[in-house]
């Protein structure tokens, strides 16, 4: 169609009212606009496109329905300025305005600020006890920031959420932790779509001894195996528990402290867990395992060690250490120069193949053992530091010493004196001690 043709029918259609041009002043829509702002603030919201003079209804959200914010005259240009509140909530930051049949909404833009959270706290506790830890975290001009924050701990060189904490009104909160060991803590504060996220500087705490240490002479040699720190003390005292032998236990001690021939079986053993001081002056807890006549005596005179407060290096049962062909039996020479504490174990005697150990028959105690060498046919065992040297609490070369006496009270003899110092032997009330054929005179270990 030629531009002259059409210009006559617009013309015709018009005449005929058939397509009306808008009023004067209306609008297709109204444009809102408003900067950025930080909650609790005012921000400029301009309203455009209403027409000049025209009323102008402002309604804000309040989550459920629109509620009356205000109501103004459009200027000559056909806009308003008012001020506007930027609440926390997002939600709660939608607007909308009216004029003339026409509308516009916005939801004002929320700026996050930016906050500190601080942990404060002890920088040491004694093991076993509590701390407590106090957060606060603020925004950069002192508001206090409500809401929940992560309390972390260092765990295998990461961090780990130990707990979810939440923060009152006043952006504060404590919290009780009990570290068993050195420990480093933070706390890390989530973004809120008002309040930006941050992360408090680290807390080290160092965790204390409750116990005396062992002071060793500096010339004293260190176990040549070494061994895990044993699992952390539970319950109150020495908390000495018997249980028969577990499946799990036992399947681990045959074909290392027990195998087919052993004079004692499965129903004659029992198991004994026992809290017990280590020589850094930590409670942990050990276990051994003992023959059921005398399993309680031997608790008995450990419960009384630690009620003295007399040390034990360590405490794992001897299957531990594995095999030994040389021994028949689970590895004595590894327990030894571990330091450790046993007492059941079906093997020969160390140094001396062929002959029946005292621990064969679980009556057998074997205490501290890097500090209390054995006298073997090849020399002494572990070291040939310690035989001529004592120690007050952790090495004992006179029947007069607390250990011994405390050994002695409960019925468990210092067979071969120093000659195999760590060495004890349990008679049950009423009963005889064990005749091992071949230890009538010699020390049989």
């Amino acid at each position: 169609m030629r531009l002259g043709p059409l210009l006559a029918f617009l013309a015709v259609v018009l005449a005929a009212g058939l397509l009306a041009p808008p009023p004067a002043g209306a609008a297709d829509g109204l444009t809102l606009t408003a900067p950025a702002q930080y909650a609790d603030r005012d921000t400029p919201l301009t309203i455009a496109g209403a027409p000049p003079g025209a009323a102008v209804v402002l309604e804000r959200f309040d989550g459920t329905d629109w509620q009356p914010a205000g109501s103004f005259v459009a200027g000559e240009d056909g806009t308003v300025t008012t001020p506007v509140r930027v609440l926390r909530v997002p939600a709660r930051n939608l607007v909308r305005a009216t004029a003339a049949g026409a509308t516009g909404e916005l939801r004002l833009p929320l700026r996050a600020i930016g906050t500190t959270t601080t942990l404060t706290g002890p920088r040491q506790v004694v093991d076993e006890r509590s701390i407590t830890l106090t957060v606060v975290r603020r925004t950069a001009e002192g508001t206090a920031v409500p809401g929940p924050v992560l309390l972390q701990r260092i765990v295998a060189g990461s961090w780990s959420t130990a707990r979810t904490l939440t923060l009152g009104t006043t952006g504060t909160a404590t919290t009780s932790v009990t570290p068993r060991s050195d420990s480093t803590w933070r706390v890390a504060s989530p973004a809120q779509p008002w309040a930006a996220s941050s992360v408090s500087a680290r807390l080290a705490v160092d965790n204390l001894p409750p116990g005396r240490p062992v002071a060793l002479p500096e010339a004293a040699p260190r176990p040549r195996v070494a061994l895990p720190a044993a699992p952390r003390a539970t319950g109150a005292g020495a908390n000495a528990a018997i249980y028969r032998i577990p499946d799990r236990v036992w399947r681990s001690m045959v074909g290392r402290s027990w195998h087919r021939g052993c004079p004692v079986g499965r129903s004659g053993l029992r198991l004994l867990r026992i809290n017990y001081w280590d020589y850094a002056g930590y409670r942990r807890r050990g276990e051994l395992v003992a023959a059921a006549s005398v399993v309680r005596q031997m608790a008995g005179a450990l419960a009384d060690m630690y009620r003295a407060g007399l040390p034990i290096r360590s405490m794992y049962r001897v299957d531990r250490f594995g095999w030994s062909k040389r021994l028949q039996g689970a590895d004595d020479y590894r327990s030894m120069a571990a330091g450790n504490t046993s007492a059941f174990n079906c093997r020969w005697v160390v140094g001396r193949p062929g002959v029946r150990s005292p621990h064969t028959y679980g009556r057998a105690l074997d205490l501290n053992t890097w500090e209390n060498p054995y006298l073997s046919r090849q020399g002494w065992e572990p070291n040939s530091w310690w035989p001529s040297r004592s120690h007050p609490r952790a090495a004992w070369r006179s029947r007069s010493h607390a250990v011994v006496a405390i050994m002695r009270a409960r019925g468990l003899r210092w067979t071969y004196g120093t000659s195999d110092s760590q060495h004890f032997d349990a008679v049950p009330p009423g009963g005889r001690p064990i005749v091992v054929p071949g230890c009538a005179v010699v020390v049989c270990h």
